[in-house]
């Protein structure tokens, strides 16, 4: 029988990593694909996961058949994962947003919360009761806990492994949810079936019933409903627009519509590339001024959004003798040439243009050519895959590629008419990283979008109208939308100084890879649109001082060590507190690993899974270590104070790790190793983290017997502290803070948790 409840525990792990990991790639297509998102889906996940683990779960104790109650709770979280799935899907129409439109941290943080609560819950319930049934089978409470952690872990390392190579390639979301199904309801009858004699005549009952269910999702599949359903939600998920195509490749979400002979490529909700006509105007203001300004622009650089207009601009120059084009995702690419237009066939198979699928920063720190002319086709800075080509490294990478007189082209999201705080610092931020590398930079405003030079040469400032007039002429340069007087407003002094003086007044601070300001900015002109009461606390974090916040932090700790000392109460711990800090520090380790990972490799949801597991295999690794030396273990009091101390020394060592080995990723063999050296923190990180766990059971235990109240108890506390790290950390401190002032403030609160259980020791 141990065997059966072993392989339940394993499943249930396996369940819960790719039931996450399914939810949060839909839910990432509707929040556009914003990594700051991330830590609020985490934090709902584990507060609820909290909720179900200690209050439902407490269940478990009083339960008669631990068994059924476990088969029980895994039918009824089987049943929502696939509902989920569908309300993700109709999620914007339920919102009230249209396609492409950005949404606050409000209703990501409410919307999310809804729909992980019915999954969560019904799992987090599942370890408790897993426990219970582990228990029933165990001599020792405190070692069955720790076991039953292990083997969930195993089962989260299945999973994350699985969810990578085998489900994305394979499966769509409602083929993986009721697979998924499928194993959960045959565990639930090896559980019942092989004890129904005798057994009350519930577990009879619901055995039965996970047959019926077992042979219902496999019927699914193979009938073809789990397709039909996956193509209604997609069809309700992007209505009224016509969707063509939709798949998930490695790298992002894809989806092709179509309105009226118009093709819009999505990339996780948001349109990326537009056949066969694209915005003319702003196109050809973005390829044209930045070429007319060149004297002779053979090589051209093209980083992202090339095809759809920007390609093709740029081949009118007669000068122009190779275009590189650097675009990711193979399949995006693959996508335009399945639903050609004469434009991008034109395009793509020009013999001066070379594409490549390679990362646009690994091509600037790799290829040796030098280009006169560099675009950058992205626009807006809502993600950190986005945000990392407008950063003063980038700029750096950049300004090396360039040759004499070369330009660096982006844009920002701006107005001739109205920019508000966030978006009058977002420029402000990059225009203070490009400005720190090039020592001049133009600025053109224009009504959606602002137009950025920035070169080592000033010929960009002396470019004007009737250059522009000369050059054009020369080239046999025809536009549609681009004419004299039009020119002649657009470069007209008075515009640049307008907009030199605005950006002025925005802040001081630096768009950087490890301080992600833009995305910060983009996000808080989203939140004072949708959730206009955060828009003031928002302000105050972003305009402190760093030092002034950690300041702050360090009297918090102080006053909570204190106050904790001082209503000192008989037989208390301050254990619960050290575990839930514990919860906060390994969100943070992370999120920042995954932060890191984007900032510097832009392809974070290649390796997602395997940053996933290797975190949780580090955390299987140190529950297993801890479990096996319990026995061993003289002073439980002084071997926890130790792995706090542990946790305390690695949060601070992680920012050192980076900032140190930063001048060395110049060298690319250095750069591509690193995605190692972050894998390898992410397994210490795990490690520490869970070391804590069976420790803090048997010192627990020591004073109250209640096993299932106890493993609720902290596995809600880690948990609980993981929910406050992912809505801290994710969305204020790593992009307001950096990776170090981040680093620091969770040492700070690690210490808390020694001093607190100091005082009660």
């Amino acid at each position: 029988m141990k065997k059966y409840v072993l392989t339940a525990i394993c499943v249930t792990g396996f369940s819960g990593i790719v039931g996450q990991m399914l939810l949060l790639r839909e839910m990432l297509i509707v929040f556009s694909g914003n990594e700051l998102s991330i830590g609020i889906i985490f934090a709902n996940w584990l507060v609820l996961e909290a909720f179900g683990s200690f209050f439902v779960g407490r269940r478990a104790e009083r339960s008669r058949n631990p068994r059924a109650a476990y088969a029980g709770m895994t039918i009824l979280f089987s049943l929502s994962l696939p509902a989920m799935v569908y309300v993700v899907r109709v999620l914007r129409n339920l919102l009230g947003l249209s396609i492409g439109e950005g949404i606050g941290i409000a209703p990501v943080l409410c919307s999310s919360f809804l729909i992980l609560l019915p999954v969560s819950v019904f799992h987090g319930a599942l370890f408790t009761f897993g426990c219970r049934m582990y228990a029933s089978l165990s001599t020792s409470d405190a070692g069955s806990v720790g076991r039953a952690y292990v083997y969930e872990t195993l089962g989260t390392i299945a999973g994350g492994i699985a969810w990578t190579y085998f489900l994305i390639p394979h499966f769509h979301s409602f083929d993986t949810a009721f697979w998924l199904a499928a194993a959960n309801f045959l565990v639930c009858v090896l559980l019942l079936f092989p004890h129904s004699r005798g057994a009350p005549p519930a577990a009879g009952r619901l055995a039965i019933l996970s047959l019926l269910l077992f042979l219902s999702s496999i019927s699914a599949i193979l009938s073809g409903t789990s397709e039909r359903l996956h193509r209604h939600s997609i069809r309700a998920q992007w209505a009224p627009l016509n969707p063509l195509h939709y798949q998930n490749s490695r790298y992002s979400n894809l989806c092709v519509v179509e309105t009226e002979g118009h093709y819009t490529f999505f990339t996780d909700g948001t349109p990326h590339i537009e056949t066969p006509v694209p915005d003319i105007a702003f196109v050809e203001e973005f390829v044209h001024i930045p070429m007319l300004a060149h004297p002779d622009p053979q090589r051209i650089l093209v980083i992202s959004g090339g095809a759809g207009g920007v390609i093709s601009e740029a081949l009118k120059h007669r000068p122009v003798k190779l275009l590189e084009y650097a675009e990711l995702d193979p399949v995006l690419l693959e996508l335009v040439r399945k639903f050609p237009t004469p434009l991008t066939e034109r395009e793509l198979n020009d013999d001066r243009v070379n594409i490549l699928h390679v990362d646009g920063r690994l091509l600037l720190k790799t290829s040796e050519a030098g280009c006169d002319v560099l675009f950058v086709g992205l626009r807006d800075l809502s993600d950190l895959q986005t945000n990392r080509f407008f950063t003063r490294e980038f700029f750096s990478l950049a300004q090396r590629k360039l040759n004499e007189s070369g330009i660096l082209v982006f844009t920002l999201p701006g107005s001739l008419t109205y920019l508000s705080d966030e978006l009058r610092d977002l420029n402000a931020s990059v225009f203070n990283a490009v400005k720190s590398v090039f020592p001049y930079v133009r600025g053109i405003p224009g009504d959606g979008s602002n137009l950025f030079l920035a070169s080592s040469s000033d010929d960009i400032f002396l470019f004007d109208a009737p250059r522009f007039a000369e050059r054009a002429t020369e080239r046999g340069l025809r536009t549609d939308a681009l004419v004299p007087r039009h020119i002649e407003n657009k470069l007209h002094p008075g515009w640049t100084g307008w907009f030199g003086d605005f950006v002025r007044e925005g802040t001081r601070n630096i768009n950087r890879d490890f301080r992600p300001l833009g995305v910060f900015y983009t996000v808080s002109h989203w939140n004072a649109i949708f959730t206009p009461a955060l828009r003031a606390p928002f302000r105050w974090f972003e305009r402190t001082p760093p030092g002034m916040l950690l300041a702050l932090s360090l009297a918090g700790v102080a006053c909570i060590a204190v106050f904790r000392a001082i209503r000192r109460k008989p037989g208390s711990s301050g254990i619960p507190f050290a575990v839930g800090a514990t919860g906060f520090a390994g969100m943070m380790f992370d999120l920042a690993l995954i932060f890191v990972f984007q900032a510097l490799y832009g392809y974070v949801f290649a390796w997602i899974g395997l940053l996933v597991t290797s975190f949780m295999t580090g955390s299987a690794f140190g529950a297993m270590l801890a479990t096996r030396a319990l026995h061993r273990i003289k002073d439980d009091m002084r071997c926890f104070l130790a792995l706090e101390l542990a946790i305390i020394a690695f949060t601070l060592l992680l920012p050192l790790v980076f900032l140190g080995l930063q001048p060395f990723l110049e060298n690319p063999a250095v750069f591509l190793s690193m995605r190692f050296v972050i894998l390898f923190l992410s397994f210490v990180g795990g490690l520490l983290t869970s070391a804590q766990f069976p420790l803090a059971n048997r010192i627990y235990l020591r004073k109250n017997g209640d096993l299932s109240r106890t493993a609720g108890l902290f596995y809600g506390s880690d948990l609980l502290g993981g929910w406050c790290g992912g809505l801290l950390v994710g969305v204020l401190f790593l992009p307001v803070l950096g990776l170090t002032g981040t680093c620091v403030a969770t040492a700070l609160l690690k210490v808390c948790g020694v001093l607190v259980v100091t005082a009660r020791k």
